[in-house]
């Protein structure tokens, strides 16, 4: 690549027996990248397990790569696996780049559908796959598993499967990930979204006792990618997004946002009281097949403690979702089903009742803002009233980010729980209208 300084060449001596039964020495050129200054810090490092947190471009892929390259001459099994088939490609290419000449000598063998180099007869494997989940992962064993955009997979992937399969020759493990943007927190398969960087902390806090090691690096560490082209991105990013994708911050708090994750995580509990003194499912609707997503959620209140029960939040079509809603009704034994009526009046009511027609409801005008709804909730889930039953991801994301500013699209998560809430602690008759 251009600007790029002269690879490293390591040359592989192999001793052949000819027809004749003379031994003859060959040897092969194996071409590693030269690794940046912050790929070489992970690389070199013999901690057991390692977490990597870097930006966009960084070069946390290809740094990996020469990492399995060394330890694959090593005589290692490495295991390289990403959530899809699509991001295997940068990886792969690196490991057949770095050792073609062994390969083509017939030295290696290389599978192009199962993605994996080894040497014949022995253990010594390089294999790259998909792997969003714990499933996905299972049937092979490693000396070193590298788990790429960790941030996007299932938890499982690593503690049901991953930490099992390093037993057998006591194992390393590398965990690499950007921390997850609104864009990729979307579609990430983990049941927590903060498990990525709960485990960099934890091997942050832990950092040079021989087992844990953290690394951070942005995509500014590179120097093989344009630094204009860095500079100039800035403009088409939010801060937020720069500061996780380019700067690689696991950003906890968004400034402004009403609720955020420390007090979430405060008050979270396993179950809920066994008697609630009363429970609603509340909706905000979609009038739409391919609209939005109709906010369900569901809450309880306990003496002056209030709970969230369950999100069924779907994107559905209107049968779809007010069927959801009275199943979640009859499930929860709920006391009311509250609705939103400035989409749709008169048809939220009638969809619903089209399902079942003795459901009691309410329905909720919004005549203020989004934010002055939300500030009393916001009010309580500060005094620690609100307690979260488990783990709800999406609406946890859509609390925490809420700042409220002009253009900010709206979360419907979370109005159905605002709605749920103020149903529970007090009603405002001017603007709700009991039938």
């Amino acid at each position: 690549c251009p600007g790029r300084t002269r690879d490293p060449v390591l040359f592989m001596w192999f001793t052949m027996i000819s027809p004749d039964s003379v031994p003859q020495s060959r040897h092969y050129a194996v071409r590693l990248r030269t690794a940046h200054a912050e790929q070489a810090r992970f690389i070199e490092d013999t901690a057991k397990r390692k977490v990597i947190r870097a930006g966009r471009r960084g070069g946390k892929t290809v740094g990996c790569a020469i990492l399995a390259v060394r330890e694959f001459l090593k005589n290692r099994r490495i295991l390289y696996a990403t959530p899809t088939e699509e991001q295997i490609g940068t990886f792969w290419y690196e490991v057949k780049r770095a050792l073609r000449e062994p390969i083509d000598a017939g030295v290696y063998t290389k599978n192009e559908t199962m993605h994996f180099i080894e040497r014949p007869y022995t253990q010594s494997r390089i294999r790259a796959k998909a792997a969003y989940n714990a499933d996905t992962l299972r049937g092979d064993y490693a000396d070193l598993l590298i788990l790429d955009e960790f941030q996007l997979m299932n938890e499982d992937a690593w503690e049901v499967v991953g930490a099992p399969m390093l037993m057998d020759n006591d194992g390393d493990a590398v965990f690499i990930y950007t921390p997850p943007s609104v864009r990729s927190a979307g579609i990430s398969k983990a049941h927590d979204r903060r498990y990525a960087s709960k485990l960099y902390k934890r091997a942050a806090e832990n950092h040079g006792n021989g087992r844990w090691a953290a690394f951070h690096f942005a995509s500014h560490a590179n120097p093989h990618i344009s630094q204009a082209a860095l500079a100039e991105i800035a403009s088409d990013m939010t801060a937020l997004s720069y500061r996780q994708e380019i700067e690689a911050e696991d950003v906890e708090e968004i400034p402004g946002a009403l609720w955020t994750r420390a007090n979430i995580e405060l008050d979270r509990v396993d179950v809920a009281p066994g008697r609630l003194d009363r429970v609603v499912v509340a909706v905000d609707p979609t009038c739409t097949r391919t609209g939005d997503e109709a906010g369900i959620v569901v809450c309880g209140k306990c003496g002056d403690h209030y709970y969230v029960i369950a999100d069924l939040s779907l994107k559905a079509s209107p049968d779809v979702w007010a069927k959801t809603a009275v199943d979640a009704f009859i499930l929860y034994e709920a006391d009311r089903i509250v609705y939103e009526t400035n989409q749709g009046g008169e048809m939220v009511e009638h969809t619903i009742r089209t399902v079942d027609r003795h459901v009691p409801l309410r329905s909720v005008h919004a005549s203020r803002g989004k934010i002055t709804r939300a500030e009393p909730v916001a009010a309580l889930a500060e005094q620690h009233r609100i307690h979260h039953v488990g783990m709800f991801p999406k609406l946890e994301d859509e609390l925490c980010s809420f700042t409220g500013k002009p253009g900010q699209a709206s979360p419907n998560r979370l109005d159905a729980f605002v709605y749920a809430i103020t149903e529970l602690h007090k009603r405002a008759p001017a603007t709700v209208t009991a039938h």
